[in-house]
């Protein structure tokens, strides 16, 4: 079977040293069949507030591809995890594991009594059954809506690739599928031994990871990661890539701030959109490093997190506060993820317009304000080159925004183009 054209032959690589750097690979998943698949009734279950207008979410999140597209200006930027998805089960092997590990993972569903079925099943079929859950067999599964939410399947440190253990028995299909791409599909062959899985038992999503260089990473201690999360993470980087400091930061363990990425990200090198309530705390912040043997950290209590990375990155920083200075406004734009900007280049950031205010204070520090619909007419036939301008790029997330998962959430850069 061929590979289909929508993705690319190219291998891929790892290569993120910066939150910031310009954009040149990024997985994503525009959501499909089986966001129409969430009924009142399993909401909850699957993690979903709100039931979707699913043809908005999918015009809504198309445009974000748009601009990655347009941002990056090269082919094969944007790969889509149903693609990527198409091509490893084009290998039987594939579609063998994916179905053998699939009915070790939830046993209670008693998927092993039609193993040999589902393994029988098209490429597409698989496909179908396994973001679906549905299948010409007399069983079905959850849906996976929360594949639209691929930065939490895994984290890019440097050069190597760290795969999540979900919190969630809703989003433990959604790390088997990453697995089985990573572990199949001909683009990652080259790669394989830069990807670390975490051990059974701990609990890691990449939302609680952000990198702020190559010797410096963030964790969250949150609602989806385990302290137990943090310290194999933590382990991992030190002994496999340059990473020298991680500074842990202790959330509350709650839906709103569910993730680190929810409450703080990086919009430039000298510039991060954060929640006060949470980051202008005291005493939340963990500052790990390597000890003498891999079990042992030295560990050291930073006043807050702020202080620790201008020390560490040896610059000073501004933190732009999501909502601006009305605790009210923080509160309302934080829940709707106006803290969860994702970088395309340095200082070229986008996130959801109905958080009013937080780009008003955007604009207070300098970006210029433009909707992501005048963006991409603007530059219809001509390309972008960052770095002329700062700008903040409002785009529709009316129907994404009630998924409770803002830009951030909806991408796992694979590449960025390291600045200097």
């Amino acid at each position: 079977m061929s590979t289909p054209a929508s993705v690319p032959t190219v291998s891929f690589r790892f290569a993120v040293v910066s939150e910031i750097d310009p954009l040149q690979q990024v997985i994503v998943h525009t959501p499909g069949a089986e966001l129409e698949l969430v009924t009142p009734e399993q909401r909850l279950t699957l993690l979903f507030d709100d039931i979707l207008f699913v043809e908005e979410a999918q015009a809504e999140h198309r445009q974000m591809c748009a601009l990655f597209e347009k941002v990056v200006g090269a082919e094969g930027a944007v790969l889509q995890i149903t693609d990527l998805l198409r091509t490893a089960f084009a290998s039987e092997e594939a579609r063998e594991a994916f179905v053998e590990q699939l009915c070790r993972l939830q046993p209670e569903a008693n998927l092993q009594a039609f193993a040999r079925e589902l393994a029988a099943l098209s490429p597409d079929e698989l496909l179908h059954f396994a973001l679906t859950g549905q299948s010409p067999l007399p069983l079905n599964a959850f849906p996976l809506p929360n594949l639209l939410f691929t930065r939490d399947l895994a984290a890019v440190v440097n050069d190597h690739l760290i795969v999540s253990h979900p919190a969630t028995a809703a989003r433990a299909r959604e790390s088997l599928i990453l697995r089985v791409i990573l572990e199949h599909h001909p683009g990652f062959a080259g790669l394989r031994e830069r990807i670390i899985y975490l051990p059974e038992g701990v609990t890691f999503e990449g939302g609680d990871l952000l990198v702020a260089s190559p010797e410096v990473v963030l964790l969250g201690h949150s609602e989806r990661t385990s302290l137990g999360g943090v310290a194999h993470v933590a382990r991992a980087l030190f002994s496999r890539t340059s990473v020298r400091h991680v500074l842990v930061v202790d959330l509350p363990k709650q839906r709103a701030s569910m993730h680190l990425d929810t409450v703080f990200t990086f919009v430039s090198a000298d510039e991060c959109v954060v929640f006060p309530p949470i980051l202008h705390q005291e005493g939340n912040v963990l500052h790990l490093m390597a000890g003498d043997t891999p079990e042992q950290f030295v560990t050291e209590m930073p006043p807050d997190l702020k202080t620790a990375l201008e020390r560490l990155l040896d610059r000073p920083l501004t933190f732009i506060p999501c909502g601006g200075d009305n605790p009210v406004h923080q509160k309302r734009e934080q829940w709707t993820d106006g803290a969860n900007f994702f970088a395309l280049a340095p200082g070229v950031v986008v996130g959801y317009e109905r958080n009013h205010y937080t780009f008003e204070e955007m604009r207070r520090h300098g970006y210029r304000v433009v909707t992501a619909e005048s963006f991409l007419s603007y530059y219809a036939e001509s390309p972008f080159v960052p770095g002329t301008e700062k700008l903040a790029i409002k785009l529709e997330g009316n129907e994404l925004s009630r998924g409770r998962g803002g830009p951030r959430c909806m991408t796992l850069p694979l590449a960025r183009q390291p600045l200097g």
